[in-house]
């Protein structure tokens, strides 16, 4: 039996917390629901703007969780500073733009190349596994084995939308398929994420060599009505072959 790692984005939690500038609901609570209840990592973003997650949830989150916590960064200088001074076991590099509603695709890993290549080398010094998100793209997981990442996390957002459309999904499932085993090839841990559903995680799960999926939006929405132990008891149901 394979297993495949589940990974819990609690970052929409606060999202809601601060819609109205509160105090709940509590991120820390949700990492600690997520432990609780079987979730491998706690998966965060600090965002430039800090749209949702803040400082104090990344310090109040990594004192007390005892499963990994996997940080998402954008790569800059302010993000290489805090990561450098929070050393989370996980740290995923991300794309980000001010205006976007949520991330867009994955990393131009042809632009500045040189900063990306040291802040991966200043994180790994600091005993984080480090990842990049890219796109399913042949010549992208060969360019991140050359940046000497330990992991990459594909993009999984335009399947996603092809599933939840009821369009045809096959092309980019096999798309994936053959970057995931590029990437198992290439020596890389294969991760996915973005916009995964129980039927999209279902799909992907087919695929030998995902190592780990990160599933964030859903399963905080779908936790409103099921609650979030049952969410993320399902999506383990799911993920365990």
């Amino acid at each position: 039996m394979r297993r495949i790692r589940l990974g819990v984005n609690i970052d929409h939690v606060a999202t809601v917390r601060n819609a109205r500038g509160e105090t709940y609901p509590s991120p820390l609570r949700a990492a600690l629901l997520a432990e609780k209840n079987g979730a491998d990592s706690v998966t965060i973003h600090l965002r430039e703007d800090r749209r949702h997650i803040n400082e104090l949830d990344l310090k109040e989150i990594k004192t007390k969780l005892k499963i990994p916590l996997n940080l998402e960064i954008a790569a800059t200088k302010e993000m290489l500073k805090i990561a450098s001074r929070s050393k989370p076991p996980f740290i995923c590099v991300v794309p980000e733009k001010r205006e976007e509603i949520t991330t867009e695709g994955g990393l131009n890993l042809d632009h500045n190349k040189d900063f990306l290549r040291v802040l991966i080398k200043k994180l790994k010094k600091k005993n984080s596994r480090i990842s990049l998100f890219i796109e399913p793209s042949l010549k992208d997981i060969e360019k991140a084995k050359k940046l000497d990442v330990d992991c990459v996390e594909i993009h999984t957002g335009k399947l996603c939308n092809l599933i939840n459309k009821k369009k045809k999904y096959k092309k980019e499932l096999k798309r994936i398929q053959k970057v995931v085993q590029k990437g198992n090839e290439l020596g890389l841990e294969v991760h996915a994420g973005h916009g995964l559903t129980f039927i999209s995680a279902k799909i992907l799960s087919k695929i030998r060599g995902i190592q780990e999926f990160n599933i964030g939006h859903f399963l905080v929405g779908e936790s409103i009505f099921e609650g979030l132990p049952l969410t993320i008891k399902k999506f383990k149901k799911i993920l365990k072959l």
